[in-house]
């Protein structure tokens, strides 16, 4: 039963309890007609009162049978009253205020809380950053969890909407999947939502459904937890140089809202208070957005879940596609040596054109090498859209030489929703410096970061 129920079933005893005693006062005073009309009451109250048990727990369920018992009563003594049969007042309060004892009782304790727990996943490559919640959500057995991939729009370079997303279908098959226009959250109202995008209509590329902004969400929950799908590089706190190029992600539209933000590390979320507290100034927020205590509550330290994501996948257990075997495979059947190229959006932001003939040097280097090394580029799955939203330029040119790339198939093009499987899959990674930098870090494998200035 969920909190709210339980909480409507404990008022509405407390309604029988109360008209117990004006039951008793109209028997005493002789109001017979009157008495009898709040026994019917009383049946019907415990009548609704098991209906709602029976339909969040079990037909058959201790309280209910217990609620019958009670309503047993109600109706042998309205019947009493109603052939003016002499009873005893006193006995006959005590007996009905014993009856709902017991069934108030067990509704106490035999009937838990459920919660509800809603996770609203944009995209599912960035699922990561949800899914070890989730997993914990849903093995607790005091817990419905729903995963409701919702909808995004790419932006135009004038802030409209243009392509709507929907990746509904590229989750892993053990996720099980609600579809976001059949969930009612005026109805659910669930105890928890879950987002992984606090820009809501603060970013300039994408943008999920404006019924899903954060705070819209608000409405319709007691706690809205943000997790960002990224991870930063470590920063001390008092390092501002390396804080002024992350400060940005400390203050979103999102965070406002939310109630939680779950941040990598404690290091982190000071930097994260701090942030807020000067940009919550800045913005002419009042009250609890400027309580350093309760921004201690709000941001919590607890670790990113896309560690936990990388942590629990094991090289062997690896769904490989063929397509990448013919590509990974040596003519003998050993394996090349893998390397992970992964390129940003912020490299894209700060070199343009010239990030695009980083790239072509690169793959044409690899290419010379493909004998012994097997290259799987993994673009940021944004990065198109940012191109069409924010460098409409290069586009062009950057789409030709991914196209010219996937059909000489040497390589590999990973543009696949599960990014844990390249890190896990390869031996080292080379590309531009990203928040997949800082989970490749976790595997302790060899890192390199592509100096665009430089090509050969």
């Amino acid at each position: 039963m969920r909190k709210a129920q339980k909480q409507q079933a404990e008022e509405l005893v407390k309604q029988m309890e109360e008209a117990h005693d004006q039951i008793k006062k109209f028997i005493e005073r002789g109001s017979i007609p009157s008495a009898m009309e709040l026994l019917e009451e009383c049946q019907n109250g415990g009548i609704t009162l098991g209906t709602l048990i029976e339909s969040t727990e079990s037909q058959g369920h201790p309280t209910v049978l217990l609620l019958e018992e009670y309503c047993e009563l109600t109706y042998q003594i309205h019947e009493d009253l109603a052939g003016s049969k002499d009873i005893n007042t006193n006995k006959t309060y005590k007996l009905l205020r014993q009856k709902l004892i017991k069934a108030a009782n067990s509704l106490k304790n035999d009937i838990k809380i459920k919660k509800e727990a809603v996770f609203l996943p944009y995209k599912a490559s960035m699922w990561d950053s949800l899914e070890s919640v989730w997993k914990a959500a849903d093995e607790d057995e005091n817990c419905d969890a729903y995963v409701i991939p919702i909808p995004y729009y790419d932006k135009n370079p004038d802030g409209s909407f243009g392509e709507m997303h929907y990746e509904a279908d590229q989750y892993p098959e053990y996720v099980p999947i609600t579809r976001y226009d059949e969930y009612d959250f005026g109805k659910h109202r669930p105890d928890m939502i879950y987002i992984h995008n606090a820009y809501d209509n603060w970013n300039m590329v994408t943008s999920v459904h404006p019924n899903f902004f954060s705070g819209n969400l608000k409405k319709y929950t007691e706690t809205l937890v943000y997790i960002p799908y990224f991870v930063l590089s470590e920063v001390e706190p008092d390092n501002e140089r390396k804080i002024e190029h992350i400060k940005h992600f400390c203050f979103m539209s999102g965070i406002i809202n939310a109630d939680k933000v779950v941040v990598q590390s404690e290091d982190m979320k000071q930097i994260y208070i701090n942030e807020y507290l000067k940009a919550a100034k800045e913005h002419g927020l009042q009250g609890k957005h400027l309580d350093k205590a309760y921004l201690e509550q709000k941001f919590l330290g607890l670790g990113s879940p896309k560690y936990d994501r990388v942590f629990s996948i094991k090289k062997k257990d690896l769904d490989i596609p063929q397509e990448w075997m013919k590509v990974i495979e040596k003519p003998d059947g050993n394996w090349k040596k893998i390397i992970l190229y992964n390129t940003g959006i912020a490299a894209l932001l700060s070199y343009n054109e010239k990030w695009v003939d980083k790239i072509e040097n690169v793959l044409k280097i690899f290419r010379e090498n493909q004998d012994e090394i097997a290259l799987l580029w993994r673009p940021h799955p944004l990065i198109e859209s940012t191109m069409k939203s924010m460098r409409p330029e290069v586009l062009h040119k950057y789409t030709r030489l991914k196209e010219q790339y996937i059909a000489d198939d040497w390589g590999i093009y990973d543009e696949t929703a599960d990014v844990d499987r390249a890190v896990v899959l390869s031996d080292a990674y080379y590309g531009d410096s990203s928040s997949v930098v800082q989970l490749y870090k976790q595997t302790g494998k060899p890192i390199m970061i592509q100096n665009v200035e430089i090509i050969t």
